[in-house]
């Protein structure tokens, strides 16, 4: 929960609290869920809503600089670095689907469902972030 929602937020602070909030909703939700399936796909639902919410407020617009969160961010190696910042520098529909898919292991399918989106546009969306990723990312290698 908390990287999806850092993945929406790009703040620490506002995915703690998102990651937070999130729980006690599901504390207080008092449903009969189908599967551990269903509760981590309800969890990740309410997460990315409440950071959109979050996202959107008045605190949120005046937040600390981006680059000084990413100086903060511990990478093992400098490309890493690179493609974390090229992902976070996708529009959030496609920066939601990439993170899904990659970090949290959800196939495209998975993702529709949890986004409420048919599979088609998940995968017009995945395909369309890696062509900004790649494109990103080989301007970024022959400026090196």
């Amino acid at each position: 929960m908390f990287s999806i929602a850092y993945t929406v937020c790009q703040n620490r602070e506002d995915a703690e609290d998102v990651t937070q909030d999130t729980l006690i909703r599901y504390d207080n939700a008092r449903k009969d869920f189908e599967s551990e399936e269903h509760v981590k796909a309800w969890l990740i639902r309410v997460a990315i809503n409440r950071a959109k919410d979050i996202r959107s407020s008045f605190w949120r617009r005046n937040q600390v600089d981006w680059e000084d969160t990413m100086a903060s961010l511990p990478f093992e190696e400098p490309a890493d670095s690179r493609l974390f910042e090229a992902v976070m520098g996708l529009d959030e529909k496609y920066r939601i689907v990439v993170h899904m898919y990659y970090y949290e292991d959800y196939d495209i399918r998975e993702i529709a469902g949890i986004l409420h989106c048919p599979s088609g546009t998940i995968r017009s969306r995945m395909s369309r972030a890696r062509a900004l990723l790649k494109s990103k990312l080989k301007e970024e290698w022959k400026d090196d």
